[in-house]
């Protein structure tokens, strides 16, 4: 339906306008659809602030849960907001499952004035870009705590899932080992995870280890409630960098909690302001000791937190974390566990919140349940057998 509505308007329309009218449409159908509209689309405000934080300034881009394309035109933009050419400076490389939303994806491109390799498969169990160590930039927003992915077609593949499979019935992990899997020895990705994964525990969490270990969890931001249509559970970003591994940052991780930063749009939705994601991104220009930005407003946020124009933690905002301190607990990456709360947090009480962190440990305990019941099954099975050898 979208397509056909798309089709029906006036092509005299100037590009840029074009592509803004398709990415009015998209957002619009996306919110209508509810959970199937959030299958393809993901939050503009999201995407720009997982843009700026990468910094896609030159190479090649993958999305392998790419939907209808909304991290390639944001990363187009940032081009463009540097004063290059997109289309010279960046490659385009996505996979979605399914084939609409392919067509939704290329015509996005399209109408901005892009082009890029977007195929349809499925990305568990097909490679179809060879993106093995061959990335500059990984970013997505994968479908979460999904099962019955069919790992024993999976397990032989270590190059792709390096870290080996998560025992679990659910694929956050396995779309974790693809996104690091599929950068260059100095890539980055950033990437929308279930706040479960970063305290998942048993196999996700010697996984977790794995990759804490080797140095290339960079960025954890967490981020508020109701910022997606099909979900309206809070989530966490991930951004990792293999480059970092020879900078001075090699031994530290960058914790933010943005939960308490957003634009209320109605009863039920939440984006950033450009401003604010101005100031989020600049939080990580700092850490990383780059110049920070100041084109939508974000100075006086700036001013007011980092008054010396220098990295500092912040109490209720962020805070380096080093490796003893990650292991010290228990390499959870939640960045809840290593920020704490300002004074003024401390004499309030938020009941909502309160209630998100005990759903989120409830998805955790439902997690270790459900593999305790597979082991179990598994080893009465293997009892049986053993009587019934010995009979």
């Amino acid at each position: 339906a979208l397509l056909k509505l798309m089709n029906s308007i006036s092509t005299d329309i100037e590009g840029d306008a074009f592509g803004k009218i398709y990415e009015y449409f998209l957002g619009n159908f996306a919110m209508s659809e509810g959970q199937k509209g959030g299958e393809f689309f993901t939050p503009t405000s999201i995407v720009k602030l997982i843009v700026e934080i990468i910094e896609p300034f030159h190479g090649k881009i993958l999305d392998p849960a790419c939907g209808s394309g909304g991290m390639f035109v944001q990363s187009a933009r940032f081009v463009e907001n540097h004063k290059k050419n997109p289309s010279t400076e960046l490659s385009i490389y996505g996979q979605e499952k399914v084939g609409e939303t392919v067509r939704l994806c290329k015509m996005n491109l399209a109408v901005h004035g892009l082009s890029g390799d977007i195929r349809e498969s499925n990305t568990y169990y097909e490679d179809l870009h060879k993106a093995v160590n061959q990335f500059e930039f990984v970013m997505a927003n994968p479908p979460f705590n999904v099962n019955s992915v069919d790992k024993s077609k999976l397990k032989d593949d270590i190059n792709r899932f390096p870290y080996g499979m998560p025992s679990v019935d659910n694929a956050n992990y396995l779309w974790i080992e693809i996104f690091y899997s599929s950068l260059n020895e100095k890539g980055r990705a950033g990437f929308v995870m279930a706040n479960s994964a970063s305290d998942a525990r048993s196999s996700e969490a010697t996984i977790r280890q794995k990759l804490i270990e080797d140095r290339v969890i960079d960025v954890m931001v967490s981020v508020s409630s109701n910022f997606f249509y099909t979900v309206t559970l809070p989530c966490t970003l991930w951004f990792l960098d293999k480059g970092k591994r020879t900078t001075n940052r090699k031994d530290k991780v960058l914790f933010i909690d943005a939960r308490h930063i957003y634009k209320q749009i109605d009863r039920a939705h939440r984006e950033f302001t450009d401003q604010q994601i101005e100031f989020l991104a600049n939080i990580v220009r700092l850490y990383r000791g780059e110049e920070i930005e100041n084109n939508r407003g974000s100075a006086e946020m700036m001013a007011e937190k980092f008054p010396n124009g220098c990295y500092v933690d912040v109490p209720g905002l962020c805070k380096v974390a080093t490796m003893d301190e990650i292991r010290g607990q228990g390499y959870s990456l939640n960045p809840g566990r290593y920020v704490g709360v300002t004074e003024k947090e401390k004499e309030s009480f938020d009941f909502k919140e309160r209630l998100e962190e005990l759903n989120t440990e409830l998805e955790l305990l439902n997690s270790e349940a459900h593999e305790l019941e597979a082991k179990i099954g598994n080893n009465i099975a293997l009892l049986l057998n053993t009587i019934d050898t010995i009979e």
